[in-house]
């Protein structure tokens, strides 16, 4: 049954994200038929969660899955099983991990054992002669589990690249480029050929030139995909176009929840005792215990708050609590009984909506507990003077404090990086200011932090031009509250407007980038407008596009892909333009990794 709800809100939007889904199940189910028999999975950690979103345990114990275990240093219990799979990503650090497994396993165990190896999404030569030189590459069969993208959300797609970021702008390492081309020729395969390409930034073209090279490469072998296309634009954003947008703390509701306790692979955990409910029947367990909450489309009362500032949150659970009160009180009413069947038929989605009211209710409250303190709103006053070029030119003393109190580093370098951002660089003295301190307070350590920061351009000396105030009076990128009008302020989540977000609603109402060159011309990198070949445009497949999308007035459908990561607020903004009345776009988000500004500092500091 769960399986069921979980693709119905993947087909909710234009695009049929539970496809997706269904290819890469298939896939996965394909090769576990392979190994005929009883069976014991051995996950890369990183890869657990995502593949959850794929095929969760309760379809993969149909298929002869005893056991799931986690592929980390140790030894594990012994096995009685015919075959054991490890299904991990091609890294030498986890090759060493499989290897160390089996050679183990291969001396412990007296019964004959078949060992797999899926390689998550595709092979590696470096990995199988790593594999060789420890001399269990005799023992293994190796596959391909081709799973490029994880189905997040009707509107969300995620390649869960760990680090792809830092690989491509410190390490110099470009498989995160290749792995997003094939993404892009996934999504082709199973949704039609894009017919028009835009992107900014300079791995927005290394990914258009990789894919049009793997393209040609596959010209002559039998066509594949459909013949229709479900997408009208893609649209390809390097993250080193708009450090601003991570930066900066989301202040919708989602976004927060990422910010304060983090989502992984759409699952928040948070701790236990504001969920004892009156009648638990061991309330002192469930206030020990961290409770586990998947956030997505298939629950009615997030999709409402997901996209609200956390200021509205309040006024609309308030509003859902009395709906859901009134429609209880009903049963008090006199009814005939063509009513109490009719009554009776609707309690269960009731008493499911009533639950789902006191689960976000104690998130709302674990959340406000943070949002009411002085340090946040400090932290969000110091953000907003910033984002308005105010004070961004001179030391601040709430960066001081900060640094006095040794608050953690992510923290101050996130306001650091922004400060540098805004203001088109710092000023060397107030540079080397911040790094003297840092590095005083925090230790030596700090210092190749501070490197990485300069190398990938979150910190810099200032040039002449100011860029950032110039694009932020251009293309709006901060309002002030007095100045907006209803219709306006419904669909702001923040005072500041990504201007990633920006780009794309430019891209959708415009033909293409016509009257911003100028402004494109002073972020990093080339400028992609191009034509990608294709049978004349048909009215899109109910196989391919939802069930209840209409073939008259179709809105336009733009993928736009964050090479390098994207926030929850950037994909709320986009969701608040498709949703206003006199749009006629539907934006699907497809990213390398979904992110904050924390997990995006973490990627690039150097570990103690």
């Amino acid at each position: 049954m769960k399986e069921t709800k979980m693709c119905t809100h993947l087909s909710g939007g234009r695009l049929n994200v539970a496809i997706l889904q269904e290819t890469m199940r298939k896939e996965l189910l394909n090769l576990l038929q392979i190994c005929e028999g009883k069976k014991v999975i051995i996950w890369d950690e990183w890869l657990a969660g995502p593949v959850g979103l794929v095929a969760q345990y309760s379809v993969l114990k149909e298929h002869e899955v005893a056991d799931m275990f986690p592929l980390r240093p140790g030894s594990l219990p012994t096995i009685s099983v015919n075959h054991i799979i490890f299904i991990a990503r091609p890294k030498l650090v986890l090759m060493d991990l499989v290897a160390d497994y089996i050679l183990s396993l291969r001396s412990k165990q007296s019964s004959r054992v078949e060992f797999h190896l899926f390689f998550v999404p595709r092979k590696s030569e470096l990995c199988e002669k790593h594999l060789k030189n420890r001399s269990v590459l005799a023992n293994l069969s190796l596959q391909e589990f081709k799973c490029d993208i994880f189905p997040f959300d009707s509107d969300v797609m995620s390649l869960e690249l760990q680090n792809d970021f830092r690989e491509n702008y410190l390490e110099g390492d470009p498989t995160c480029l290749y792995n997003a081309a094939q993404a892009i020729r996934t999504i082709q395969h199973l949704y039609g050929i894009i017919p028009r390409v835009y992107g900014k930034g300079q791995a927005a073209k290394q990914v258009w030139d990789l894919l049009c090279r793997l393209n040609k490469e596959e010209q002559g072998t039998s066509p594949r995909g459909v013949s229709t296309a479900c997408i009208d634009q893609l649209l390809l954003l390097d993250r080193a176009i708009d450090f601003t947008s991570i930066m900066s703390t989301q202040l919708n509701y989602e976004g927060l929840i990422d910010e304060l306790y983090g989502i992984k692979s759409t699952t928040a955990t948070f701790p236990g005792h504001k969920f004892v409910s009156p009648d638990d029947a061991s309330p002192e367990v469930t206030a020990r215990e961290r409770k586990r909450i998947i956030l997505n489309s298939g629950e009615e009362l997030f999709t409402e708050l997901r996209d609200c500032n956390f200021t509205a949150v309040g006024a609309a659970l308030s509003k859902k609590a009395r709906v859901i009160k009134t429609q209880l009180d009903e049963r008090h009413n006199d009814k005939s009984v063509q009513e109490i069947k009719q009554f009776v038929s609707r309690l269960p989605q009731m008493l499911a909506n009533k639950q789902s009211l006191a689960v976000h209710t104690a998130i709302a409250e674990y959340i406000k507990e943070t949002t009411d303190s002085f340090e946040f709103h400090d932290t969000i006053q110091c953000e907003e003077d910033f984002l308005n070029c105010i004070d961004n030119e001179k030391v601040c003393p709430f960066i001081e404090d900060l640094i006095a109190q040794k608050a953690p580093l992510t923290k101050v370098l996130r306001l650091i990086c922004l400060q540098c951002v805004t203001g088109s660089g710092l000023k060397p003295k107030v540079l080397e200011y911040y790094k003297r301190e840092l590095v005083q307070v925090y230790g030596l350590n700090t210092w190749l932090t501070l490197c990485n920061l300069e190398k990938c351009g979150l910190l810099k000396p200032q040039t002449g031009t100011r860029q950032y105030a110039v694009l932020r009076k251009t293309l709006h990128l901060t309002v002030d509250e007095s100045d907006l009008d209803a219709k306006e302020k419904s669909y702001l989540s923040s005072k500041y407007i990504p201007l990633t977000v920006r780009l794309s609603e430019h891209i959708a109402k415009n033909k293409g980038w016509t009257g911003i060159a100028d402004v494109l011309g002073s972020l990093p990198g080339p400028i992609l407008d191009e034509l990608q070949s294709l049978q004349p445009r048909m009215i899109r497949r109910n196989s391919i596009s939802s069930e209840n999308s209409s073939s008259i007035e179709n809105p336009k459908v733009i993928l736009v892909f964050f090479i390098g990561g994207c926030t929850y607020h950037e994909i709320s903004a986009l969701r608040s333009i498709s949703q206003q009345e006199d749009s006629n776009v539907e934006f699907v988000v497809l990213t390398t990794k979904l992110i904050n500004g924390n997990t995006f500092i973490e990627t690039l500091m150097e570990a103690e």
